[in-house]
């Protein structure tokens, strides 16, 4: 099995939303990988526009959110997004929705 480096990956996005929206998190590469997630997810964050949320749909195989990904998100962000857990999908993925300041 050979293993895909992160520059192979397709990003998350490629524009900042000026609205808000969600970012698959979910696909095969992702369970796989949990700092692809996370990296991810950064991106996000980081394509996300002021006064806008993005919803982070999480793989189901890392279990909760808030085990692996919120200190990266404070460590990333601190004051400049809050970031909250909605809900576990019927497929077993997790919604986190972080809200840009």
């Amino acid at each position: 099995m050979t293993s895909v480096t992160h520059d192979e990956v397709e990003p998350i996005t490629d524009r900042v939303h000026h609205n808000s929206w969600s970012a698959n998190l979910e696909k095969p590469q992702h369970a796989a990988d949990r700092e692809l997630v996370v990296a991810q997810a950064k991106d996000a964050v980081e394509h996300t526009a002021s006064d806008h949320h993005v919803n982070l749909v999480t793989h189901g195989d890392h279990g909760h959110p808030e085990t692996y990904l919120f200190a990266e998100l404070e460590a990333a962000f601190g004051d400049d997004a809050t970031w909250e857990y909605v809900e576990q999908c019927g497929c077993g993925g997790h919604v986190t929705r972080v809200h840009v300041q």
